[in-house]
């Protein structure tokens, strides 16, 4: 559905120091920088870190969250603990088990350096 998510930065060096190490734990190389933006591929998709191009600065969406598919519970929490590590901060809840509607997922949020809100999903499976 989906060909590219793109989010705002204030500082590029930063952003891709952030999302080089939770997407690193996800098994994404490290972006690369083309001009004023920065991109990492997947085979089913890319995700991308610009400095706005209208020279107006970045903001964020507020009411949106980017999520990233993960293998297990522990790639999710290594996710988190590289961002952390990295600038971001978490928000939400601590990192673990949410029951809703679509069944049980192991779940954690972060904000980059940037404000933008993301999340790591991984779908339990069914009892």
């Amino acid at each position: 559905m989906f060909s590219h998510v793109m989010v705002g930065t204030a500082d590029l060096e930063r952003s891709k120091r952030f999302y080089d190490a939770v997407l690193g734990t996800l098994g994404i190389k490290p972006g690369f920088v083309d001009r004023h933006r920065v991109f990492w591929r997947s085979a089913t998709g890319s995700f991308g870190s610009s400095i706005p191009i209208n020279g107006e600065p970045q903001t964020i969406g507020n009411g949106s969250t980017i999520g990233f598919a993960c293998d297990s519970p522990e790639q999710v929490e290594a996710w988190h603990a590289a961002g952390v590590q990295n600038g971001g901060t978490t928000c939400e809840n601590p990192p673990g088990i949410r029951e809703g509607a679509a069944g049980k997922m192991y779940l954690a949020y972060l904000r980059d350096p940037d404000g933008n809100k993301l999340c790591a999903l991984h779908r339990l499976p069914k009892e």
